[in-house]
């Protein structure tokens, strides 16, 4: 598995919450929904997302924003244009003071807005959950990530933008997938931009000690690694090793490795009914009560908990 593979191997959108928002100005939509991560794409018009601290980034025809929760944005016509609705967790929207907004603004099938006929068109994609895209890939990203439609030739936005309004058997599983890959493709060209200032041990595996390790480990998580055994395989010292995979990765190789495995189990936790102890056999853990110890004190919630989406 090479790095960017491991990275983007997590995304894992379920039931995530896609609208197609069509507005006419004047508009502004405060969001608050906590969610991790959030895809934007404009087919018409224009749209400027406005952190609360930092630049506003103006989204034309063709170009993705990819916002990293949880913190609360607006997206508007202006960037000080002031709010007048907004979306608050489940994708439940209201007016400033709390009255509903959903029924009012309702313009057909995952469909939103001010004006049938607005002059902009806004495709959203969010992510729900903490587990749906994995915390390395979060922590890797910028907290407002943009793409111009000059840096990356995509065609899933069409393809999201036809499906996103159709209700037929399954719909929701395709949406799902097609989050996922355009979330993917757009970081995949975010990394592939020149001068990108790619995670530590992303270009760490340029390094042919360390990225031979590292490939190691990502795909074959189970095995009973230890430093020394890894060494051996990448054809060095166990201090050699330890030494140099620190320095590059910014962690020790046995920390790396839980990491992966965690987030390894965690997936195989929401998608599927396999138990606790079948998926601790599955990433490299004795058993369940190994699994479930190292679970609570890395990420704070049991396995359980975590399928249930504690």
């Amino acid at each position: 598995m090479d790095a960017l593979a491991g990275l983007l191997d997590g995304p894992r959108a379920r039931g995530a919450f896609l609208l197609r928002m069509v507005m006419e100005p004047p508009w502004s939509v405060r969001i608050e929904d906590a969610a991790p991560i959030c895809v934007m794409c404009v087919t018409e018009g224009e749209a400027r997302v406005v952190p609360d601290t930092g630049e506003p980034v103006v989204l034309r025809p063709g170009d993705i924003a990819i916002v990293r929760g949880p913190e609360p944005y607006t997206v508007a016509h202006a960037p000080d244009a002031p709010p007048t609705a907004v979306i608050g967790p489940d994708g439940v929207c209201t007016t400033l003071s709390g009255e509903p907004l959903a029924d009012r603004m309702r313009l057909g099938v995952r469909t939103w807005g001010n004006a049938p006929d607005g002059g902009t068109t806004v495709l959203v994609g969010t992510y729900r959950m903490d587990g749906e895209v994995g915390r390395r890939l979060l922590d890797a990203l910028p907290a407002l990530l943009h793409l111009p439609a000059d840096a990356w030739n995509c065609p899933l936005m069409p393809f999201l933008g036809e499906e996103i309004a159709r209700d037929e058997p399954g719909q929701t599983v395709v949406l799902d997938r097609v989050l996922d890959l355009l979330l993917i493709s757009g970081v995949r060209a975010w990394f592939s931009r020149p001068g990108a200032e790619a995670p530590a041990w992303y270009r760490a595996m340029g390094d042919p000690v360390v990225g031979r390790a590292l490939r190691l480990l990502q795909d074959d998580p189970a095995h009973p690694w230890t430093v020394a055994s890894l060494a051996a395989k990448a054809g060095v010292s166990r201090a050699a090793l330890a030494r140099r995979f620190t320095e590059l990765v910014g962690e020790p190789p046995m920390s790396y490795l839980t990491d992966w495995r965690l987030a390894l189990a965690a997936d195989l936790l929401r998608e599927s009914d396999a138990t606790v102890e079948s998926v601790a056999r599955q990433v490299g853990y004795s058993g369940a009560f190994a699994l479930s110890a190292a679970f609570k004190r890395v990420r704070g919630v049991s396995p359980q908990e975590h399928r249930a989406g504690v």
